[in-house]
C-alpha cells in the first residue's frame, strides 16, 4: 500500500476544488463511488465558524480519493484532518477509519487529507489518494487541532 499526500493552501486550493468536484463527480466517475458532506464545528470547535465540505471518492481501479476544504479556522495553524469510521453525531466521529484494523493509526494505513494549514482568511485545503478502496465504515473526515484533547473541531459525515 502506498499513499500520496497533496498538501495545498490558498487560492490554489479554491481551484483545485473546483477542478476535483467537476472531475470526481459521479456522471464523470465512470463507477465510481462519491460521498460528500459539509463541515460543522464539534464543542472543541466552539466559537470558530466552521463551514466547508469534505469529498470521498472510491475510483473504480480500488484507489480513494479524500478532498477537503474547511473555513473558519484559526489562521497559521496547522491542524490534523483523517477519515474516522464513525459518522459524527457517534462520540464525536470516535474512532479512526483504518484498512488493516490491528494496523497503525496512521498512513498509509489510514487515510489523511492533512495535516492542513489554515491561511490568514482561516480557509484550508487538503488532498489524499489511498491505494485502497476505503471499506463501507469510512463515514466522516474530523479535523483536530493541535494540543490537548479534546481537540476535534470540526466534523462533516460522508453520505
Amino acid at each position: 500500500m502506498r499513499l500520496q499526500r497533496i498538501v495545498v493552501t490558498g487560492t490554489a486550493a479554491l481551484a483545485l476544488a473546483a477542478v476535483a468536484t467537476t472531475a470526481t463527480s459521479p456522471a464523470g466517475a465512470h463507477g465510481a463511488t462519491v460521498t460528500r458532506g459539509e463541515f460543522h464545528s464539534f464543542a472543541a470547535g466552539t466559537g470558530l465558524d466552521i463551514g466547508g465540505h469534505a469529498q470521498m471518492v472510491r475510483t473504480d481501479d480500488g484507489r480513494t480519493q479524500v478532498m477537503i476544504e474547511v473555513s473558519g479556522l484559526d489562521p497559521g495553524v496547522t491542524y490534523a484532518a483523517h477519515v474516522h469510521a464513525a459518522s459524527c453525531a457517534v462520540g464525536e466521529a470516535d474512532g479512526h477509519y483504518k484498512h488493516d484494523p490491528a494496523g497503525a493509526v496512521t498512513p498509509p494505513n489510514e487515510i489523511w487529507p492533512g495535516p492542513v494549514t489554515a491561511n490568514a482568511a482561516g480557509l484550508a485545503s487538503g488532498r489524499t489518494v489511498a491505494d485502497f478502496e476505503a471499506g463501507p465504515t469510512a463515514v466522516s473526515v474530523v479535523v483536530h487541532r493541535p494540543g490537548p484533547v479534546p481537540n476535534k473541531v470540526a466534523c462533516a459525515d460522508l453520505a
